[in-house]
């Protein structure tokens, strides 16, 4: 079968529907290889043109249509692989539409599929039109009453959106549910669960004193695995009624967990799907970080009720109108949870590790895209992360009170409607009379802002002079690019560390100088505190001012940024010497700041672990104009060996002042301690001692929690000995019966720097624990390696490069959308030496040149290649 090019579909072309609806009665008999569906919905002309009905539909098998309680026959309408088309129709009419299907062999988890047994759908973005034939968009908004008939035996529980009006046994075997949810939405947003399930229930009273019921629907046997998760949610609920004045809207809130998702959950109205990874925890099987994500995940598509249901963006180009909005909203509720500092540099880090690179290379697009082949593949860092870091930069511009007045205007307005980023900005600029026009270009222009800072102080004047100048550069069909508008928030500290002023720029030209009166005498400037800027800086500190900041900047977020600008400054030297064949030289002032920040008591534990890390090699990379993956990986690894040197006495004593034998909680203070227990214990590891190797496999055996465990694990994973062998065979013995733990035990070893790392994870491709059916074990072993071991991804021979493709082709088959996420890491071709370039280039083709190769694969690598 030769592959057909997907067609381009362009945010300028987007005309409103030709026909709306007015409410959707779907009917479900649930059979695992033929379901049968009927769909009756009432449509209304939106327009005098007379147009076609066009409806979404694939893997369909079309049974019965009628118009109007008129059979159609098949001169009566046209239909393909893609859609149904139905000429000449009335004004208002109504369609009956009835289709099979086959969840069990849906592997794409896209419509309805099955996950262990348990009916699922997934409809975002175009899966609803692979339940039934429809007008599969955003801006077509509807009531639905929904009835499922299944087996009560296999499907105990049946679950839709909304209240349920109506349980009833049917037959001997068989039972019934309807459901009705009074809220218009899109298709998108529609749910169906069914499958035996065990529940987890508690209540949440709201602000107006209503009380709404909160279940969590499970695989039997994970019931103790839910507390958090519904703490959580209950946190959310309470959070977004303080911070927002959201109250939640109906009196019945449920979330499922399945093993088989291609995301990480989505926000249907009232019936929240959620993939297993953020949802189960307990201490002995999830980390401190798993209980972190979970919270902000569950957390996240609480939040969608109103930033994405409630009001709902108008076509797929307008996706970070929901999401980024939704993680910025998210973000503040993890930093109001935890500690804000820390949860802001851990945000910054996933930006500059998935976005930055995704604006500096071939697949670089707005936050508002211009156009896609595949919606599928606009789930991205930019869209979610950098949408994120949009809305955060207009709170910071119009402040928290005219921030609120905004939100609360953008919901007056469009409650109840599918929308636009310029609805939102509207609502934004109408309620703090502030203009954003030259701000909306974060919506339209792509790439990273590079903003350069020289500043000079005048003794005799007392002034203090900053002036900045950005820079935007091509992206792939954006060459000229128009200064952006962002608040640079700026600190001016004394040589006794003293806070002189502190304020925040609005920066709009391409160039401006910033003067500051009054000023004693010659302080260090602070710039870009809090990230108040999704830009790169440039500025001439050196590396005296660097530690200085690290001492004493009051902005905890500055403070790590210079330890990570001193940290890069000072690894590609040493990068530059490994590739001259030249002795790599300590840097004595580096240890002693970070020996500074280590022993400051005055510090957050956590805070103090995040300025103890290096910065990543994949940060270094993008640093690099060629990327040499070997010499960043020995030069990291001789700057640890020097700080575990130079600090092992300080390391070791906070060490065992650390450890605890009190029971695990996941609260703030607790993730510190572990935090910095478990960075000393990885610099200790860096010497060949033996105690410090019988320290860490102490570790291991003796944790009472999967943070401790796990931290042990990945150190021992780096070492070629006997307990690395015997530490990974104990916890697969210990743990084989839990899939996400075991997710853990793959990743662990696809991560590993040692030799033999590829034929490691080959092997682990044919092992019980691993599936290519399930998404997770897919990110967990092929997109760790691909992703997160540039070290033996990028093996000279090629050898990384070629298994990868072999595994994108191999799912391509089986699920497209995982397919294709996996792309991106040949994508970066264009900056490595020559022989890897042919290398990834030549697998980009040959994965292109596959017969068959599915639309948003294809898109993907077509892109990546240039």
């Amino acid at each position: 079968m030769k592959t057909e090019q997907p067609q381009i579909i362009r945010l300028e072309d987007y005309r409103e529907p030709a026909y709306l609806v007015e409410n959707v009665e779907l009917v479900f008999d649930l059979e695992s290889e033929s379901t049968r569906v009927v769909c009756a919905a009432t449509y209304y002309a939106n327009n005098t043109d007379n147009a076609p009905l066009v409806l979404d539909g694939e893997d369909l098998k079309l049974l019965h249509i009628s118009l109007d309680g008129r059979e159609l026959g098949e001169n009566d309408y046209s239909c393909d692989n893609k859609s149904l088309t139905i000429p000449d129709l009335p004004e208002r009419f109504e369609l009956v539409i009835e289709t099979e299907i086959d969840p069990k062999g849906n592997t794409q988890l896209s419509g309805l599929y099955q996950s262990n047994g348990t009916y699922c759908t997934q409809c975002e973005a175009q899966g609803f039109r692979r339940i039934t034939y429809f007008q599969d968009r955003p801006d077509v908004m509807a009531t639905y009453n929904v009835t499922i008939i299944a087996d009560k035996a296999s499907c105990p529980v049946l679950l839709s959106n909304g209240n349920l009006l109506e349980h009833n046994d049917v037959e001997d075997d068989q039972h019934i549910a309807v459901w009705h949810d009074p809220f218009p939405k899109p298709s998108y947003l529609f749910a169906l669960v069914a499958g035996d399930l065990a529940q987890v229930s508690d209540t949440f009273v709201t602000c107006t004193g209503r009380t709404v019921d909160l279940h969590i629907f499970i695989e039997h046997g994970n019931e103790d695995r839910v507390d958090w998760a519904m703490e959580s949610l209950k946190a959310a609920m309470k959070w977004d009624e303080d911070r927002f004045g959201l109250e939640y809207d109906l009196d019945l809130y449920n979330i499922v967990a399945v093993s088989d998702f291609n995301m990480g959950a989505m926000e249907n109205k009232s019936l929240n799907v959620f993939n297993t990874k953020y949802v189960l925890a307990k201490s002995d099987t999830a980390t401190d970080a798993d209980y972190a994500g979970i919270e902000g995940v569950i957390a996240h598509e609480y939040f969608h009720n109103w930033t994405g249901n409630r009001v709902t963006c108008r076509d797929w180009f307008q996706l970070s109108l929901k999401e980024g909005l939704t993680v910025f909203r998210d973000q503040e509720f993890s930093s109001d949870m935890r500690s804000r500092p820390c949860e802001r540099i851990s945000n910054v880090k996933v930006l500059r590790a998935a976005q930055f690179p995704e604006d500096a290379g071939p697949l670089a697009h707005p936050v508002r895209p211009e156009q896609y082949m595949a919606i599928d593949n606009f789930y991205t860092a930019t869209v979610y992360n950098k949408g994120s870091e949009v809305i955060r930069m207009m709170h910071t511009l119009l402040g928290e009170d005219n921030f609120r007045k905004g939100m609360d205007l953008y919901f007056e307005r469009h409650d109840g409607q599918a929308v636009t980023c310029d609805d939102f900005a509207a609502a934004m600029m109408d309620a703090s009379d502030i203009d954003l026009t030259q701000f909306k270009l974060w919506y339209s222009q792509a790439g990273t802002p590079e903003v350069t800072a020289h500043w000079s102080y005048d003794h005799e004047a007392q002034r203090f002079d900053l002036t900045l100048a950005q820079h935007l550069a091509p992206t792939p069909g954006q060459n000229d690019k128009q200064p952006m508008h962002m608040p640079i928030s700026v600190g001016l500290l004394d040589l006794e560390g003293m806070e002189i002023l502190s304020d925040v720029l609005s920066v709009s030209k391409a160039r401006e100088t910033f003067s500051f009166e009054n000023i004693e005498s010659e302080p260090v400037i602070s710039l870009n505190r809090d990230f108040s800027a999704p830009i790169k800086l440039k500025a001439a500190y050196s590396r005296v001012e660097l530690a200085f900041l690290m001492a004493n900047d009051s902005d905890d977020f500055a403070r790590w940024e210079a330890a990570q600008t001193y940290g890069t400054d000072l690894l590609l030297d040493m990068v530059k010497a490994y590739q001259k064949g030249q002795p790599f030289k300590k840097d004595e002032d580096f240890i002693q700041a970070l020996r500074q920040t280590l022993l400051n008591d005055q510090l957050d534990l956590d805070f103090i672990a995040l300025c103890l890390q290096l910065p990543t090699e994949g940060y270094l990379a993008e640093q690099m104009e060629t990327i040499d993956v070997v010499a960043i990986h020995q030069a990291r690894e001789a700057l640890r060996r020097y700080i575990a040197e130079d600090l092992q006495k300080d390391f070791l004593r906070i060490f065992r002042d650390l450890r605890s034998d009190k029971p695990y909680s996941p609260n703030a203070a607790s993730c510190g301690q572990r935090a910095l227990k478990n960075t000393c214990l990885s610099y200790l590891a860096e010497g060949d001692d033996p105690a410090c190797l019988a320290l860490i496999t102490a570790q291991y055996h003796n944790a009472n929690n999967m943070t401790d465990r796990m931290a042990a694990l990945s150190i021992l994973s780096n070492k070629e000995a006997d307990a690395r062998l015997e530490a990974l065979e104990d916890f697969y013995t210990r743990f084989k019966d839990d899939a996400l733990v075991v997710d853990k035990w793959l990743s662990v070893q696809a991560m590993s720097s040692l030799p033999g790392t590829l034929a490691t994870v080959q092997n682990l491709m044919s092992h019980e624990a691993f599936s290519i059916r399930n998404p997770n074990k897919v990110r967990s072993l092929i997109g760790v390696f691909a992703h997160a071991n540039p070290l033996h991804y990028h093996n000279e021979d090629g050898s990384g490069y070629a298994f990868h493709t072999d595994r994108i082709l191999e799912l391509d088959k089986i699920n497209p959308q995982i397919a294709a996420r996996m792309v991106a890491p040949l994508g970066k071709w264009r900056r490595f030496d020559k022989k890897r370039q042919d290398l990834m280039k030549a697998e980009l083709q040959r994965i292109i040149a596959t017969d068959g190769l599915s639309g948003d694969t294809f898109e993907m690598a077509s892109k990546s290649l240039g």
